[in-house]
């Protein structure tokens, strides 16, 4: 596949592309609309800008990225990607979102992980190729695990120590070197809230850009075992009725909410 697929240059844009404007991970908007046509991007054109170009599987975007501030340049509102995920949905999902985790990637490998020296673009994929010893870098994914305890018509919710938010939502952990996503949910469970769970089982994944992570979602039933908080991590913990939840992540934005959604229908639905 050509360079210019990944790593485009200006003189190659053409008028019919779409375009996604970024600045220290914020978005520029106007309004609430986060696609620029060329003809709204061309002031920027002349400023110190990279290009990346990303694909959602419907169609194919242009990321204009700058080092330096170009409000001047383009006018309009930068917005935080969060903010905008949860204002537009799936579609900023799939293309804003994984816009951000193309660029986080891309600029945390400017330079050689293995001797230090300037990395430039790979000749024909999403890569960049170390100048001196010629080590090659992907983007990469974190894969997590993201649990919902069940107990009957009970299900396990918890506040995060690290967001004060006020959402409560499902359990989750990265996965270590060595585990499957089933060894996470039991190890998460434990170590989080100090409670064992049973039959595992795998719902859905949720690619989940902040900054870039994989989200693996899974049902578990309560095992034993009562709940002790971990310190410094989770900051109120229970047992909530399906019918009686405190606030929660809205089951369109995110598969903690989804899972949640899932185990409340279907318990309702047993229930009748």
């Amino acid at each position: 596949m050509n360079v210019r697929n990944y790593f485009p240059q200006k003189n190659e844009l053409l008028d019919s592309d779409k375009f996604i404007v970024l600045h220290k991970n914020q978005v520029f908007v106007r309004g609430d609309n986060f696609i620029w046509s060329r003809a709204e991007v061309n002031a920027l054109l002349g400023a110190n800008l990279e290009l990346l170009k990303i694909d959602d599987g419907e169609g194919s975007y242009i990321l204009l990225h700058s080092q330096e501030d170009i409000t001047d340049l383009i006018g309009g509102e930068s917005r935080s990607l969060r903010s905008l995920l949860f204002a537009q949905g799936d579609i900023a999902f799939s293309v804003v979102g994984k816009a951000s985790q193309i660029l986080d990637w891309y600029n945390s490998h400017r330079y050689c992980g293995a001797c230090g020296a300037p990395t430039m673009p790979h000749e024909a994929q999403r890569a960049v190729v170390c100048e001196s010893c010629k080590a090659q870098y992907f983007p990469r994914i974190n894969p997590c695990a993201i649990m919902l305890v069940v107990r009957g018509n009970e299900i396990l919710l918890a506040r995060s120590a690290r967001f004060k938010g006020g959402f409560f939502s499902c359990l989750a952990g990265f996965i270590e070197v060595g585990e499957t996503a089933e060894d996470t949910v039991l190890r998460e469970v434990k170590e989080e809230v100090g409670i064992e769970v049973q039959n595992i089982q795998y719902i859905k994944s949720q690619s989940w850009p902040f900054p870039s992570q994989l989200m693996l979602g899974y049902l578990a039933e309560y095992k034993s075992g009562e709940i002790v908080p971990e310190p410094g991590e989770i900051e109120e913990v229970g047992w909530y009725d399906i019918n009686n939840l405190p606030n929660i992540p809205a089951p369109g934005i995110s598969v903690a909410g989804e899972l949640i959604q899932l185990y409340v229908n279907h318990m309702n639905s047993m229930n009748t």
